[in-house]
């Protein structure tokens, strides 16, 4: 690991629960954090917005939005997340099975071009909050995807080639539950009324609290002992 101090990080930031308390945590470890969102044609766009608020709130030195297009329309999709005719599955058994909501291969997208970003900003530090214990079943959570792209990072860029520097790939609630992760979160002030976790949400942005992703954040509340701040349309 680098020292934090002084250092640049590029942090993902969706602007849901997990993202937002992965840039705490590289703020509080002393890291000045460039978040990087991405508009990618996600249907629930409203996660756009609640990453600018936290981005903000938090006091990240930048915030910028990738506009990409992994949507049905440009040709990828298979995702319900991306193409509205698939739907967003509600209160489905949580048994392990990858779900539609999966994005083919959006975190090995986002983590490149988050890649590409600290290269040029001289960074070697990239946060991405990625869980493997409460999750949806998605392959690109794992720690073994993220030591797999770490190895790469440092086989495709010309800032390692040659040179003492690393670039690191940092995945710190990857072994947390959400009940931690929220704890965690709160311990360092974040305001999850800012941030926005549902696929999908209501014209005017209201949670559904019935995808995986409400689901996973109200029971991790729950466990957690404290109160969620969203408005939800079911809990």
């Amino acid at each position: 690991m680098s020292d934090a101090q002084d250092k640049l990080a590029v942090v993902l930031l969706s602007g849901g629960l997990d993202s937002a308390t992965t840039l705490a945590l590289a703020i509080d470890a002393g890291y000045a954090c460039q978040a990087v969102s991405f508009d990618y044609g996600q249907r629930h766009d409203y996660e756009l917005a609640a990453a600018a608020r936290v981005a903000k709130a938090m006091g990240a030195c930048e915030h910028r939005i990738v506009k990409l297009d992994l949507s049905a329309g440009a040709g990828f999709g298979r995702s319900a997340l991306t193409d509205e005719s698939i739907p967003v599955p509600k209160d489905r058994p949580m048994d392990g099975a990858i779900p539609p909501t999966y994005v083919p291969a959006r975190n090995t997208i986002f983590l490149s071009l988050a890649m590409a970003c600290a290269e040029v900003i001289g960074a070697f530090d990239i946060f991405i909050g990625v869980n493997a214990v409460d999750y949806s079943g998605y392959p690109d959570c794992r720690g073994e995807f993220i030591l797999a792209f770490q190895t790469m990072a440092n086989l495709a860029t010309a800032s390692t080639d040659g040179s003492d520097h690393f670039i690191e790939i940092h995945a710190p609630l990857i072994d947390m539950t959400k009940a931690q992760i929220i704890r965690t979160g709160l311990a360092l002030g974040v305001d999850y009324g800012l941030t926005h976790s549902c696929y999908d949400p209501s014209e005017g942005g209201l949670a559904c609290g019935r995808c995986d992703s409400c689901r996973l954040r109200l029971a991790g509340f729950a466990e957690a002992g404290a109160v969620d701040p969203l408005p939800y349309a079911s809990r």
